[in-house]
């Protein structure tokens, strides 16, 4: 396998205060051959922060033309460019632009680093105050009523912490429908404008953070909710076994197979999926 010769970087940008900024990031924007940015426009204002001036190409890359730029980004880092790609606030492809480009790069044997920084995700998730162990992004709802609560309806039983992102003029519909679908009593932690000066985190019940925020909440907004609590064993009538038995049986397992995965499933002995069947059967005759 022949690598090509050039390297796409992936910077976090600081999503507030720009004291934030690592180091390597005003290296890589004065060096590189070509940056790739969300805004220009906010890249200016950046570059300017840090006291640097990046000496290559400044290019645009976002959601409007990012599936006709990458091509063409893609032609430079084959031909031995070194592209950095930085997006509006954290790092590139989480929610923002770059997920195409990286995969377009991987399928060239371009390589493909980082300069980590900043991320909304795992700063929220530190300060939630919920267990950070295990955790699911689930990035921006649906925008739609229903499409939205279709998609809350899917995480309902997730065990693990869920991270979401959203829009302060739908914050209160976004929480009002978690508390219809999680549960009301549901913890949950908003954080808002994170590292920023009005930063702000309010912990609680979701249904007393919707109540909270149908009077207006301002700023960029990260919603981590607690995962579903733990239903114990599941409960499981013999009729239902023999249901599950028959189920795979049709699908064409063998019966002790069946039973087997049944019990597996339902966690009870074999035994006594075995002598549900075996019931079952005697009834019939």
């Amino acid at each position: 396998m022949t690598v090509a010769p050039g390297t796409l970087v992936l910077a976090g940008t600081p999503i507030g205060s720009i004291a934030d900024a690592p180091p390597r990031l005003a290296e890589e924007l004065a060096g590189a051959d070509v940056v790739a940015a969300e805004d220009t426009r906010r890249l200016r204002r950046l570059t300017q922060a840090l006291g640097i001036a990046p000496k290559g190409k400044v290019v645009s890359y976002f959601e409007g033309n990012e599936s006709a730029r990458t091509p063409e980004l893609v032609e430079e880092l084959v031909n031995g460019a070194r592209v950095l790609l930085v997006t509006d606030a954290g790092m590139p492809s989480v929610s923002d632009p770059g997920y195409r480009l990286v995969a377009a790069a991987v399928e060239r044997d371009v390589r493909v680093t980082a300069v980590p920084g900043p991320s909304a995700v795992l700063t929220a998730l530190a300060l939630s105050g919920l267990p950070v162990d295990r955790f699911c992004f689930e990035g921006f709802l649906p925008r739609k009523a229903g499409e939205r609560r279709a998609r809350l309806r899917e995480a309902a039983d997730e065990r693990r912490t869920l991270v979401y992102f959203e829009a302060p003029h739908r914050l209160d519909d976004t929480l009002a429908a978690m508390a219809e679908v999680f549960g009301t009593g549901r913890r949950a932690a908003v954080c808002r404008e994170l590292t920023k000066t009005y930063e702000e985190v309010r912990r609680g019940p979701l249904a007393e953070l919707a109540a909270w925020a149908a009077e207006g909440v301002r700023g960029e907004i990260t919603v981590v909710v607690e995962g579903a609590p733990d239903k114990g064993p599941e409960e499981v009538g013999a009729d239902e076994l023999v249901r599950r038995v028959r189920v795979r049986e049709e699908a064409g397992e063998r019966r002790k197979e069946a039973i087997a995965a049944v019990a597996a499933e339902a966690g009870v002995p074999k035994r006594e999926v075995f002598d549900a069947v075996v019931a079952a059967k005697r009834a019939a005759e």
